[in-house]
């Protein structure tokens, strides 16, 4: 097991009318003034935006709203964000939706206490602790980025989106109801499933030997993942279901499945490239197309990890030729990811034969300059190997 260091500060409200206790927990935390943050209008149409203001209210607790943000979160908005909070002397963050709302919440946090741009802080990585406090009241679980150090931003400008890291940005409160994500399309709930799962496969295949109690915790929570996935696209309204499948999203990115372990973080990395060349590409459909063609393109450097994960994910019977149980496992991935109705080519998402190296060319410049070379940790990559995998996702 790796040295690690490890902090998970979110308070959770689970269960049936979570978010109507929003002004009551921020009350006590002592909130004056809060930045309403989230998507289109379906926070609106559905009640929950007049749910979540008339808990404030009763607390006596003031708040200033922005909403528009998209998929694929933009810095211009966030931008916006910044400057009504500056303007409007706000003392907390309320991200209401899944990971796009919750990341671009996280960067109006980070950026309301800083006198420059708040791009620079993404540019930089600096580390900051002056950061507004933020609350979740989650109603898309795919992300975990309720509970995690992570938000990733935009910039259509520069053609970029990249990552920024910091335990101060971790959500002080979440508001989990599973009674949410009932009306979920399904295929949101599938990209929300697989972007969990991979969250997993990130932590699970690196460059370190067996961490037994990390390793049994993702190989659980990946079990899990995968009953309840059917279950919940079979059954929409089903509470249980949905349940699982929310708390499971937390777990898979708050950290605690990874810990002891280096990591690898290469596939994510190159499909956010993929999402900054076509927004238009959901992050979870984008990484059921990367996922199995990085593991094709990495598994033989140490099979025997892919071949355990084959036993114990999808119950797969040793041959006695660990390469071709390492192959099947990634085959089953695959599998389990189009069951979901997710794509399994790069065809799927609009890019041929005809344009792979148009966007390969425009994904390495901003693949390096976000990742640096070489970049992974099972194996160690360079931009030639990253194209080879794209051409590999065709």
């Amino acid at each position: 097991m790796e040295n690690f260091e490890f902090v998970s500060p979110t308070y959770f409200v689970f269960g049936k009318e979570a978010e109507c206790k929003t002004g009551e927990k921020l009350a006590e935390r002592g909130a004056q003034k809060v930045l309403l943050h989230y998507g289109g209008k379906s926070a609106k149409e559905s009640g929950l935006l007049d749910r979540i203001k008339a808990s404030l209210e009763s607390a006596g607790i003031a708040w200033v709203e922005l909403g528009g943000v998209r998929p694929n979160p933009e810095i211009r908005l966030v931008r916006e964000g910044v400057a009504l909070c500056k303007e409007h002397g706000v003392d907390w963050v309320c991200a209401i939706g899944g990971g796009s709302v919750i990341d671009s919440a996280k960067a109006i946090a980070v950026g309301a206490r800083y006198e420059g741009d708040v791009w620079e802080i993404y540019e930089s990585k600096e580390p900051r602790t002056d950061i507004l406090p933020i609350a979740v009241v989650l109603t898309i679980p795919a992300a975990g980025s309720e509970a995690s150090k992570n938000a990733v931003i935009s910039n259509d400008e520069l053609g970029m989106k990249t990552g920024y890291a910091n335990n101060g940005q971790r959500p002080k409160i979440a508001f989990m109801n599973p009674e949410l994500t009932f009306t979920l399309p399904p295929f949101q709930t599938a990209a929300g499933i697989t972007d969990m799962f991979c969250h997993l496969l990130e932590r699970f295949f690196d460059d370190v030997g067996s961490v037994p109690v990390t390793d049994n915790l993702c190989l659980s929570i990946m079990n899990t993942v995968r009953a309840e996935a059917p279950r919940v696209l079979a059954e929409p309204d089903n509470y249980d279901a949905r349940a699982n499948i929310m708390w499971a999203g937390m777990l898979c990115h708050q950290g605690y499945a990874g810990v002891g372990r280096h990591e690898d973080w290469a596939t994510h990395g190159m499909e956010h490239e993929l999402s900054a060349y076509d927004t238009e590409i959901t992050h979870g459909a984008g990484l059921a197309v990367m996922f199995p063609a990085w593991m094709e393109y990495v598994y033989s450097e140490n099979p025997d990890r892919f071949a355990f994960y084959g036993r114990e994910v999808f119950g797969l019977r040793p041959t006695g030729d660990v390469e071709a149980d390492a192959l099947s496992a990634i085959d089953e991935t695959r599998a389990f990811f189009a069951s979901l109705g997710m794509p399994t080519t790069l065809g799927e998402l609009g890019i041929s034969e005809d344009t792979i190296e148009d966007a390969i060319d425009f994904m390495l410049p901003t693949l390096k300059i976000n990742k640096g070379e070489p970049f992974g940790s099972f194996k160690k990559l360079t931009m030639e190997d990253a194209a080879n995998i794209y051409r590999l996702a065709l």
